[in-house]
């Protein structure tokens, strides 16, 4: 991995439609956005940032989230998920993460993510189903 400074951020956005509803994904029964779509969204935008950084067959995996849904959105507003890099401790990388709908801030909390040689993580993973 390039050198990864504390401070470097980035952002995913979506559109609530009825693909990302808690109704359609079955996290709730609503037509809100739903909690695991901002999740997803949050991960996308960690992902985003750390993306100019990485080598060839290098990638991260996601090892820990710790976040609130604090507001719901409804069917035809934009959120954005934003990550900004808190810490670099090897290969494991902490962020800050918050989404916001055309409203104001719908949740955030923390997000970590480990950095992986794909080839082997992906080899160590088949290796659980005999592949």
């Amino acid at each position: 991995m390039k050198e990864l400074l504390t401070g470097t951020k980035a952002s995913a956005q979506t559109k609530v439609d009825e693909s990302n509803t808690a109704k359609t994904v079955g996290s709730g029964s609503l037509e809100v956005f739903a909690t695991p779509m901002m999740t997803a969204l949050m991960e996308k935008a960690a992902c985003t940032a750390l993306a100019p950084y990485l080598e060839e067959n290098e990638t991260t995996v996601g090892t820990m989230l710790d976040i609130t849904h604090d507001s719901a959105t409804p069917l035809g507003m934009n959120v954005t998920a934003f990550a900004e890099v808190t810490a670099v401790n090897g290969r494991e990388i902490c962020f800050d993460v918050y989404a916001e709908d055309d409203k104001g801030r719908i949740g955030g909390g923390k997000h970590k993510r480990f950095l992986v040689f794909a080839d082997r993580f992906m080899e160590k993973t088949n290796s659980k189903s005999g592949l």
